[in-house]
């Protein structure tokens, strides 16, 4: 089969001919439709600190798809082949205290797809079947390809109440814009977004942002603060991982708010941590991929309500072969969700 392979510990990629996955007795193998560039794969593609302490090349890499079942585990009773399915790409090892008290998704021993495992820019993977998600047969292959990373969305979101409250969105990639959307859609007054890259704002108005801001051009924190009758935003979703924007969110945000943080800074970030979050009693949550499987319901309702209409930051389809030109574009932050289809 073909497949994007991260094939030395250095720069980019090679498509390649390789074995198709053969499955265990609790897995399924399954014909890719669909898989979209995360930033995740963008940060193992350009081999920054992260991905050099984390991976290990040769492997094919990617986690997010849709697809349908082609070969079924003979332990396997839930899924058939024919199946139309997505996948959870966290692999719980369901035996550590946070797995044995229901807190799959902050498993101790998490290994993920595409990172720690075989990934899914191919056009076969074998996955276990309890890591499936069956997906309704009139949902979109690349719409369904992005329900993990909207998942990211919806728990950094709804981490909290969100209804008749401002928030702010910093840091508008893909998650950031699906955040948007689900904010907007969960009764959010207002819904702020930032980011320093105007075709991106331009994509979030779409998604339903009440007010985008070019942080480079206007201040941030004083726009926030200008609409919010000086009191501060809400709730801010942290998308950027950039120190200055992580900041001007504490800063941003009104006495007794929320931060969810889902963004992976690259660096050590500097805060007012006494002014900014304790005397200002702010709630700081970290925010890691979605709860087992509460989010997925909760993405699939929005999706099948119509409540969020992600169309819009899905900008570019691409064929597997095209894959350089999506990293690019992700590079260069000149497009929302890049689809590649095998």
């Amino acid at each position: 089969m073909k497949a994007i392979v991260k094939h030395h510990r250095g720069v980019g990629a090679e498509l390649q001919e390789v074995a198709i996955p053969q499955i265990r007795e609790d897995e399924v193998l399954i014909r890719v439709k669909a898989t979209s560039i995360c930033g995740t794969d963008v940060h193992i593609y350009n081999w920054d600190e992260w991905s050099e302490s984390r991976v290990q090349p040769p492997y094919v890499f990617g986690h997010e798809f849709s697809g349908e079942i082609v070969k079924v585990g003979a332990k396997v009773t839930n899924f058939t082949k024919g199946d139309y399915v997505s996948a959870e790409t966290h692999l719980v090892c369901g035996h550590c205290p946070q797995c044995l008290t229901g807190k799959f998704h902050i498993c101790e021993n998490t290994k993920i797809i595409g990172v720690d495992t075989q990934g899914c820019f191919a056009e076969y993977v074998a996955l276990p079947a309890d890591n499936l998600w069956k997906n309704p047969e009139d949902l979109p292959t690349d719409i369904a390809s992005i329900q993990e990373p909207m998942g990211n969305a919806v728990h950094t979101v709804l981490n909290g109440d969100v209804a008749g409250k401002s928030v702010a969105v910093i840091g508008c990639g893909p998650i950031g814009l699906m955040a948007v959307g689900v904010a907007k859609a969960a009764g959010a007054s207002q819904v702020l977004a930032f980011d320093l890259n105007d075709y991106r704002l331009d994509l979030a108005k779409k998604m339903g942002a009440t007010t985008t801001v070019h942080s480079g051009e206007i201040d941030p924190v004083e726009t926030a603060r200008n609409l919010t009758d000086g009191h501060g935003v809400d709730v801010v979703c942290e998308m950027s991982g950039h120190p200055v924007a992580m900041d001007q969110g504490f800063k941003m945000i009104t006495n007794g708010g929320r931060v969810s943080i889902l963004s992976l800074p690259t660096k050590r970030v500097s805060l007012d941590v006494t002014n900014d979050i304790v005397f200002k009693g702010v709630e700081v949550q970290g925010i890691t991929g979605r709860k087992m499987y509460e989010t997925w319901q909760q993405v699939s309702r929005l999706l099948q309500s119509g409540q969020v209409d992600v169309t819009p930051m899905i900008t570019h389809h691409l064929s597997l072969d095209e894959f350089e030109k999506g990293f690019d574009l992700m590079n260069q932050g000149q497009c929302g969700k890049v689809v590649l289809h095998p």
